[in-house]
């Protein structure tokens, strides 16, 4: 039987009382059985097509597995379908979700921890030796802008761990093209103690106070804005301290303005679950999912990881990265490793939305109008177009300069 669904445009009435605050969120009303009854769903396995198990309600996903389903599906269909669980997961289901061995080349990322470690130890020297955000200073080793670092460090490195068609496929699920990578790596020593329960970037990284000035219909917004990932550097047992999440939080409408609620905190250290991860394994969830990374009781393991920020380009990213320096830094790698078949058109493409700005706005339309379409063409566009169409180095470095000029004042 074929059901036929009518659509019609429904204009909402406007209230007749405007006094109040019905479009703002108070961090008074917060009630914990309002809490508990957002949490109380329960996902089974029979609810999902892809997933390989559910542990501690954290759906799992075999990396390799995934891939070599879109690899045989050429029309692009089971990629799609694929998002649309994913997308559900993060939106409406426990918010979280672990793709094992997304990263299935360990040798890569060996090389990419090295490295940073070098980057820590060379800041550290030069007392530069990061913060973070939710944890007592000394607990951990951090780096900003890991990203930027690691592509002016070692392109062709980056070009092979970036070029990772599981983590384009998840961005684009949850933010469409055009997205924006930033990440900071995060080693936490034994004895490193957990962070606070929080809610990340937008609103997330703001004061309860500040969070209450945004009307109810941002608090919804902000979590669409981003995507929050993790990738194990090394094999992480729940004695390392990996994350803390509570599953299904990122539904409750008053979260980000809870991070003084001495209940909630309560509530998360006795109900919060925790999986031990493998090297290779990425964890991707919701930024409005309560999480904390945690103590690390171990005597000899550093936990290691590179946390990823993937920002939608209606958004701002957190950190500022000069895209363009990287898009020059990788030209000729892509060009040599499209050349060799080392990496497939699918994960140089995957690199490219890693590295190069995606969204053509905000530009100077005096200098940058528009030609064959409604919007100038994006850092990405040129890139690519360089890489089709073999340019020289020295051609490209030209029009990504003469690309940059037209976008200022």
């Amino acid at each position: 039987m074929r059901i036929t669904i009518g659509i019609r445009c429904m204009v909402p009435k406007p209230p007749k009382v405007l006094a109040g605050r019905q479009n703002w969120l108070k961090a008074s009303d917060f009630k914990l059985d309002d809490l508990q009854a957002v949490l109380a769903h329960k996902l089974k396995l029979s609810d999902l097509t892809f997933a390989d198990d559910i542990q501690q309600q954290v759906p799992l996903y075999d990396g390799p597995a995934l891939l070599a389903q879109m690899h045989a599906d050429t029309s692009g269909e089971q990629s799609a379908q694929i998002q649309s669980e994913w997308q559900w997961v993060w939106e409406s289901g426990p918010g979280i979700l672990v793709i094992k061995q997304a990263f299935a080349d360990a040798q890569v990322i060996d090389r990419a921890k090295s490295l940073f470690d070098d980057i820590y130890q060379h800041e550290k020297l030069a007392e530069r030796s990061a913060t973070d955000h939710f944890a007592k200073p000394g607990a951990n080793e951090r780096i900003w802008n890991a990203a930027e670092k690691l592509c002016v460090q070692d392109p062709e490195l980056f070009a092979r761990y970036y070029g990772n068609e599981l983590l384009r496929l998840a961005a684009t699920a949850w933010l469409g093209p055009g997205y924006q990578i930033t990440s900071q790596t995060n080693s936490v020593n034994p004895g490193g103690q957990a962070q606070v329960a929080h809610r990340d970037y937008h609103l997330g990284f703001m004061t309860p106070d500040q969070a209450e000035a945004y009307p109810a219909h941002i608090h919804r917004l902000s979590p669409a804005l981003t995507l929050q990932c993790a990738i194990a550097h090394v094999d992480m047992p729940l004695e390392s301290g990996p994350t803390l999440y509570l599953p299904h939080s990122q539904k409750y409408p008053l979260g980000y303005l809870l991070a003084d609620c001495a209940p909630l905190h309560d509530y998360f250290a006795t109900h919060r679950v925790q999986l031990a991860l493998a090297k290779g394994d990425l964890v991707l969830f919701n930024p409005a999912l309560f999480h904390a990374a945690g103590t690390n009781t171990s005597k000899d393991i550093k936990r290691a990881a590179n946390l990823l920020q993937i920002s939608s380009p209606f958004g701002r990213a957190m950190e500022s990265v000069d895209r363009a320096k990287m898009s020059r830094l990788l030209f000729p790698q892509l060009k040599a490793l499209a050349a060799s078949g080392e990496l497939s058109a699918a994960q140089i493409d995957a690199v490219i939305a890693a590295s190069a700005e995606g969204y053509a706005f905000p530009t100077n339309l005096d200098l940058d109008p528009p030609r064959d379409g409604l919007a100038p063409p994006s850092q990405q566009a040129l890139l690519r177009q360089a890489l089709a169409e073999q340019w020289s180095e020295a051609a490209f470095e030209l029009a990504l300069e003469r690309h940059g000029e037209k976008r200022t004042t």
